[in-house]
C-alpha cells in the first residue's frame, strides 16, 4: 500500500516534526489541523489545512474540525469497491492513505483536576472517530496512534516503499486497544470514577470495564516458574509510578509489599512508619519524626522485619537512614522523599531499592479480588470509628488516655489479615497476630511477640470474640482495655469475662475483616 496522502492531527507532538518531514521528502501530501498544522508550517513543512479539504472552518472552539464527509469518506472508502471510488470521484474527495492521530490526554487530566468542565473538554470526539474508521479500513489505510510507531513505519516505507498488511493490521489492533481503554476510562469517570480511582457516589456499575497498560515485565511472578508483569491504571498513581532512586529491579512480591506499606502510612497525618513482610505488617508506629517512628515500628517484631519493606509518609533524613542501616537487612524503602544525606548513606547498599512516591490521600479505588470465572468488587474499607462512636458495655471504662490507643489499634486492624489481633500503646504496635483460623491462636501470637510490653497495653480485634477464651489470655498478658466490633451472640458472656478480669472493653459496631 503506497502512501500518497496523510492526515496528521496530534495532541502529543513528540516526534511529529521529523516524521512529517520524512513523509514530505517521500512526496507524501500532508493534511493537518489546528496546532499540528501551525507547528509544521513553522518548521517549513508544506501543509494543506483541513479546512481547505472540508471547505468548512474549524468551529465551536475546535470541537468541530475533522467531523466531515470529505475526511471520513476519504478514510473509509474501500479502494477495490468501484461504487465507493465512483462516489469519491463524484464528490471530489481524495483518499487518505495514512492517518496519524493521538488523543486528548483524558487520564492525565484526571490527575491534574477534579473540575468536571475541564475533564469533559478533554474527551476527544473526532480523534477516536477517525482512528476507528482508519483501523476498520486497515486494508487500505494505515492508522498510527502512538509516536513510538513513527520510526518503524518510516523504516518500512524506506525499505519497501509501502506498508505491508501485517503492519497495518498491527497498527489497527493498537488503535482499537487505545480507543477501548480511552472509552472505558471515560465511562468509569461518568459512572462514578470506578476506573479513574475516585468514587463519587459509592455505586458499583452494572457493567465493569477495566483497562490497564503494561508498565513493566517482571523477572517472574510470586515464584520463578510464574510469569509476571506490572500494569498501570490510567489516571491513577501509586507504587506503579513511584520513582526508583536506587537498587535492582523490583520483583512481583516487592511491589505487593510496597503497596501494602504505602497504603498504611497514607492513612495517617502524623509521621508514620510501616514495616511489611509478605503483605502483612510486622510493625507500625507513629512518632515525632521518621526516625522515632521507624525505631518503634522495628522493635515490634525485629525477627519478622528481617528482609522487610519499610514505608514512610514523609521524608527520610540522615538520622532515619542510619537507624535503618543499623537495624538489619531491608529489601525496599518507600517514602515521600529522601534527603541528600539519606540517599548517600542508603545507596551504599547497592541492592537496597529506594522509591520516592507521591504521598496523598488514602487509596479510595474499589478493591478487586479475582475468582474463577468472575471478579469480586467492593468499596475499600476506609471506615474508622471516632471516640463518639464507641460503646462501653463493661463495668470498667477505659481511661481517657487509652481512647486514642484503642482507636489507633483498631485502625491498624484494617491492614492485618483476619483473624487480626493488634496489641498497641502510645501509637505503637507491640505485637500482632494474623491469618489464623482461630482468634485464640492470633491472640497467642500477638501476646508472644509483645511479651512483657503487653502489660498495660490495649488490644484490638478486627471481629467479635465468639467465646470468652481470648479474654482470659488477655488478662494473663496484662491487657487493660479491649476494642472490638461486638455483635456476637456470646457478647454477654464476653462482657462478663471482661468484668471478672477487670478489663475495660469498647464496641465499635464496625468490622475490619481483611482476607
Amino acid at each position: 500500500m503506497k502512501i500518497q496522502r496523510a492526515l496528521l492531527s496530534v495532541f502529543d507532538k513528540t516526534g511529529i516534526v521529523p516524521f512529517a518531514r520524512a513523509l514530505e521528502a517521500m512526496g507524501v501530501e500532508i493534511v493537518s489541523t489546528g496546532g499540528t498544522a501551525d507547528l509544521l508550517k513553522i518548521e517549513g513543512i508544506a501543509v494543506v489545512d483541513v479546512s481547505a479539504v472540508t471547505r468548512f472552518p474549524e468551529m465551536l472552539d475546535g470541537r468541530v474540525k475533522t467531523l466531515h464527509p470529505n475526511l471520513h469518506a476519504g478514510i473509509l472508502a474501500v479502494r477495490d469497491d468501484r461504487k465507493h471510488m465512483a462516489t469519491l470521484a463524484e464528490h471530489g474527495i481524495r483518499p487518505i492513505d495514512l492517518l496519524v492521530v493521538n488523543l486528548y490526554p483524558f487520564a492525565e487530566t484526571l490527575k491534574k483536576t477534579s473540575d468536571p468542565e475541564k475533564i469533559i473538554e478533554m474527551i476527544d470526539v473526532g480523534g477516536p472517530s477517525m482512528l476507528r474508521g482508519a483501523a476498520k479500513n486497515h486494508r487500505f489505510v494505515a492508522a498510527v496512534s502512538d509516536p513510538a510507531d513513527y520510526a518503524p513505519v518510516l523504516e518500512e516505507l524506506y525499505n519497501r516503499g509501502s506498508l505491508g498488511e501485517t503492519t497495518r493490521r498491527r497498527l489497527a489492533a493498537k488503535v482499537f486497544a487505545a480507543t477501548a481503554e480511552y472509552d472505558a476510562l471515560i465511562a468509569g469517570w461518568f459512572a462514578g470514577g470506578m476506573s479513574a480511582g475516585h468514587s463519587k457516589n459509592g455505586a458499583l456499575p452494572h457493567k465493569l470495564e477495566l483497562t490497564f497498560e503494561k508498565a513493566a515485565d517482571l523477572r517472574y511472578g510470586e515464584n520463578p516458574h510464574q510469569k509476571g508483569a506490572l500494569y498501570r491504571e490510567p489516571g491513577a498513581s501509586g507504587v506503579g509510578d513511584a520513582q526508583k532512586l536506587n537498587g535492582k529491579e523490583l520483583s512481583f512480591n516487592n511491589i505487593l509489599d510496597l503497596d501494602a506499606a504505602l497504603e498504611m502510612v497514607e492513612a495517617f497525618d502524623r509521621p508514620a512508619c510501616s514495616i511489611v513482610k509478605h503483605t502483612s505488617p510486622c510493625g507500625f508506629a507513629l512518632g515525632k519524626d521518621a526516625s522515632a517512628a521507624f525505631k518503634a515500628a522495628w522493635a515490634c517484631d525485629p525477627l519478622s522485619a528481617f528482609g522487610s519493606i519499610v514505608g514512610f509518609n514523609g521524608e527520610v533524613d540522615g538520622r532515619t537512614a542510619r537507624a535503618m542501616l543499623a537495624a538489619g537487612f531491608i529489601e525496599c524503602v518507600i517514602a515521600k522523599s529522601f534527603t541528600k544525606e539519606a540517599l548517600e548513606l542508603l545507596r551504599a547498599k547497592k541492592n537496597l531499592r529506594l522509591l520516592a512516591a507521591k504521598i496523598g490521600r488514602p487509596n479510595v479505588a474499589p478493591d478487586f479480588k479475582r475468582v474463577k470465572g468472575g471478579l469480586l468488587v467492593q468499596d475499600r474499607d476506609l471506615t474508622d470509628p471516632s471516640a463518639a462512636d464507641l460503646k462501653f458495655p463493661t463495668k470498667k471504662k477505659p481511661k481517657h488516655s487509652q481512647i486514642p490507643d484503642l482507636l489507633f489499634a483498631f485502625k491498624i486492624c484494617r491492614y492485618v489479615k483476619s483473624n487480626a489481633i493488634v496489641v498497641a500503646k502510645g501509637g505503637i504496635t507491640l505485637g500482632m497476630g494474623m491469618g489464623q483460623p482461630s482468634r485464640v491462636d492470633s491472640c497467642l501470637t500477638a501476646f508472644r511477640k509483645a511479651g512483657k510490653r503487653a502489660k498495660g497495653a490495649v488490644l484490638a480485634s478486627d471481629g467479635f470474640f465468639p467465646k470468652p477464651d481470648s479474654i482470659a489470655l488477655a488478662k494473663r498478658a496484662g491487657i487493660t482495655a479491649i476494642v472490638q466490633p461486638g455483635g456476637s451472640i456470646q457478647d454477654e458472656e464476653v462482657i462478663r469475662a471482661c468484668d471478672k478480669a477487670g478489663i475495660a472493653m469498647a464496641f465499635t459496631g464496625v468490622r475490619h475483616f481483611k482476607h
